[in-house]
C-alpha cells in the first residue's frame, strides 16, 4: 500500500503531550519521504478521502497539511485530477538537521522526554556556551512507532532555559517559539559509542553495549556553540543520513 512504510504514523494510542500538531506531523513525514526519494516529482497522491483513512486523520487535517506543503512549493493541487508531488520546492522543516531515517528512508521523529535538569557541565563535555551550568535533556527518540535511540541535550543555561512543559518534539522549534533562538548550523561527528546506563529498558540495546553514536555542536548566531548533543542510536533499525543539495 501507498503508506506501508508510515504504519499508523499519527494515530499513538497514548500520544506525547510534546506532540507536534497532526497536520504539521503529516506534512513532516511526507516531506521527509520526498528528501528521502520515497515520493518523487510529478507522483499523484492517493484521493484525499483514501489518504486520510489510511493515515488516520480527517479530510480536513489533511487537507492543511497539505495547503501547508503547497505553500513551501512541495504539493500542487490541480483542480478535478488530485494532489501532486512537486520536489523542488522548500524541504527545508523543523527536523531539516534530524539525519536519522528508518533503513528503508523517511520516517516521522518522535521523542519521549526520560528528564529535564539545569545541572552545572561535567567535565567530560567539550567546551560550548558561556556558562558554567546548561539544562539537560534525556529522551527516548523513535520513527513513526520504531524506537531507536536515546539522546542527551545540554543547552548552554545563558541561551535560555527550557521547561518540560514548553516543550514539543521538535527541540528547535521549541528554541524558536520560547527563546527566539534559531540553530543555523551544526557539526556531527558519527562514530560507535557504549549505550549509557540510564537508557530505559524499552530501547533495546543495553547499557555497555556498542551501537551508533552521533556527537553534534550546534551554533546559533554567535561564534561559540550554544548546544551540545549526543544519540545513541541502534544500526539494526535506523541509519544515518547526510544528504549534499
Amino acid at each position: 500500500m501507498f503508506f506501508d512504510a508510515l504504519a499508523h504514523p499519527v494515530t499513538d494510542p497514548r500520544p506525547s503531550p510534546h506532540a507536534l500538531p497532526i497536520y504539521v506531523q503529516i506534512a513532516e513525514l511526507l516531506t521527509r519521504d520526498i528528501v528521502a526519494g520515497r515520493l518523487i516529482d510529478g507522483e499523484r497522491l492517493p484521493p484525499e478521502r483514501d489518504m486520510a483513512t489510511e493515515l488516520g486523520v480527517s479530510v480536513g487535517t489533511l487537507r492543511k497539511a497539505l495547503r501547508d506543503m503547497g505553500e513551501k512549493g512541495l504539493v500542487e493541487s490541480v483542480q478535478g485530477s488530485g494532489n501532486y508531488i512537486r520536489a523542488g520546492g522548500d524541504t527545508g522543516t523543523v527536523y531539516a538537521m534530524f539525519r536519522l531515517e528508518l533503513l528503508e528512508g523517511g520516517g516521522l521523529p518522535r521523542a519521549q522526554v526520560l528528564s529535564v535538569d539545569l545541572m552545572d557541565k561535567p567535565a567530560d563535555l567539550p567546551a560550548f556556551g558561556t556558562s558554567a551550568q546548561a539544562t539537560r535533556i534525556r529522551r527516548l527518540r523513535s520513527l513513526n512507532e520504531t524506537i531507536m535511540g536515546v539522546e542527551e541535550i545540554w543547552l548552554d543555561a545563558d541561551a535560555g532555559i527550557v521547561s518540560e512543559a514548553a516543550m514539543s518534539e521538535s527541540l528547535y522549534a521549541t528554541y524558536r517559539k520560547e527563546l527566539g533562538l534559531w540553530i543555523q548550523r551544526a557539526e556531527d561527528r558519527v562514530s560507535l559509542g557504549l549505550v549509557p546506563d540510564w537508557a530505559p529498558e524499552a530501547y533495546g540495546p543495553c547499557p555497555g553495549e556498542t551501537v551508533g553514536y552521533i556527537e553534534r555542536l550546534s551554533w546559533a548566531d554567535a561564534a561559540a556553540p550554544i548546544e551540545f548533543s549526543r544519540t545513541w542510536y541502534d544500526p539494526a533499525r535506523a541509519v544515518y543520513v547526510q544528504r549534499l543539495k
